[in-house]
């Protein structure tokens, strides 16, 4: 799999920075780290653990120390943290560009950008784009919908009414996230976001009605660009015979990108009202989460039960 990259575009727009050079289109410039650099050490002539893929901030700290250099020993040190070609460098808290930056800038092909947002809190929203948009991917067939502030990802097969449960959970007012293919990003240790691929995005196919726009169709308020997965739901064909989970004592896990999620599989078949039996498997999963496990308090109250009956 290829190594995720951001095109700096998508950066400047997303974080609104000022772009005051760049040695060719931003869109063909593709960051691929998510960490970023305060160059106060480099800045004094310490290379030795530089990371020059970075990209560099200057902040308050770093202007002020620029600005109490000689004019030479300014353009010296510019030079040589230019000189190491890093990504991009960015000022920070509306601090001006003089000449010699720029200068610097162009003869070594480094984009030059500024905000004016302060430092701290501009590199902590630069970090998180960066992080969601350069997190390992992995595409998944499947729907993904946001029922009750639970992320929930139905799998199973082609035909087992995936698309058509969304509808049903959209129709009674939960938000749908994307349909057939989905995009998930391991953003964190704990944490699988999932989104739809932008040429499909806010679509929905049904079987004997074809491609619907949702977006259109049902309003701005039925949709969502991402949400976190919660929950991993199995639907499969109901086969007569098998054993099907009854009490939920067991629970089930599924393995995405090394993070475990809850996994339930529910069986289909005609008359089962798969809308309403997956807002209560959120509903059901977010209690988990805050503590509270039903089957395991009835098969407490059962346990006791049978010992009061014993003793009787």
């Amino acid at each position: 799999m290829p190594k995720p990259t951001v095109a700096l575009s998508a950066i400047i727009k997303e974080l609104q920075l000022n772009l005051l050079y760049s040695p060719k289109d931003p869109k063909e410039i593709l960051i691929s780290r998510s960490d970023i650099n305060r160059p106060a050490l480099p800045l004094t002539g310490f290379y030795d653990c530089f990371e020059k893929d970075r990209i560099q901030i200057v902040g308050i700290t770093e202007y002020a120390y620029l600005a109490s250099l000689s004019e030479t020993d300014r353009r010296d040190r510019i030079r040589s943290l230019l000189a190491n070609h890093p990504p991009a460098l960015i000022y920070t808290h509306k601090n001006p560009v003089d000449d010699v930056v720029l200068e610097g800038a162009k003869e070594f092909g480094v984009p030059l950008l500024s905000t004016d947002g302060n430092t701290s809190s501009f590199m902590a929203a630069l970090i998180a784009y960066l992080n969601v948009q350069l997190a390992p991917m992995e595409t998944r067939h499947g729907v993904l919908v946001e029922v009750y502030g639970e992320g929930i990802l139905i799998v199973g097969d082609s035909g087992v009414g995936k698309s058509e449960t969304a509808i049903e959970l959209i129709k009674r007012g939960h938000r749908f996230i994307a349909d057939d293919a989905v995009e998930l990003r391991r953003v964190s240790a704990k944490t699988i976001v999932g989104t739809s691929p932008e040429l499909i995005r806010h679509y929905i196919e049904l079987r004997g009605i074809g491609i619907v726009d949702v977006r259109r169709l049902f309003g701005m308020g039925a949709v969502k660009e991402t949400e976190k997965v919660d929950l991993v739901v199995q639907f499969e064909p109901w086969e007569a015979g098998k054993m099907y989970e009854r009490l939920g004592m067991d629970e089930s896990y599924t393995e995405i990108m090394g993070i475990k999620i809850p996994c339930l599989t529910v069986p289909v078949k005609p008359g089962r009202n798969l809308a309403v039996i997956l807002e209560i498997a959120a509903m059901n999963n977010r209690q988990k989460r805050m503590g509270y496990n039903t089957a395991k308090e009835f098969n407490d109250k059962l346990l006791r039960r049978m010992e009061e009956t014993e003793q009787e």
